[in-house]
């Protein structure tokens, strides 16, 4: 299962801003986040594309007849 941990450079190494057991070889993936952005857009960019490829153009799409319950307060905008 991927988890995604916060972590920072130091000038020498990359640290992690919480501890997290990590086994020596584990395969790590390190996304670099630009400085000059605002975080908060940049965690929304990250998390939007990883919805993108999530739920694709090869996503099947579900009719209404597969909804068991209804939203009653879901008004189709």
């Amino acid at each position: 299962m991927a988890v995604n941990i916060r972590a920072h450079f130091d000038g020498q190494q990359i640290l992690l801003d919480e501890p997290f057991p990590l086994q020596p070889n584990t395969k790590l993936i390190v996304t670099v986040l630009p400085e000059e952005e605002d975080e908060r857009d940049v965690w929304t960019r990250f998390g939007l594309q990883n919805l993108e490829r999530a739920y694709g153009p090869d996503e099947p799409d579900y009719s209404l007849e597969l909804v068991k319950r209804a939203n009653p307060d879901y008004d189709g905008r």
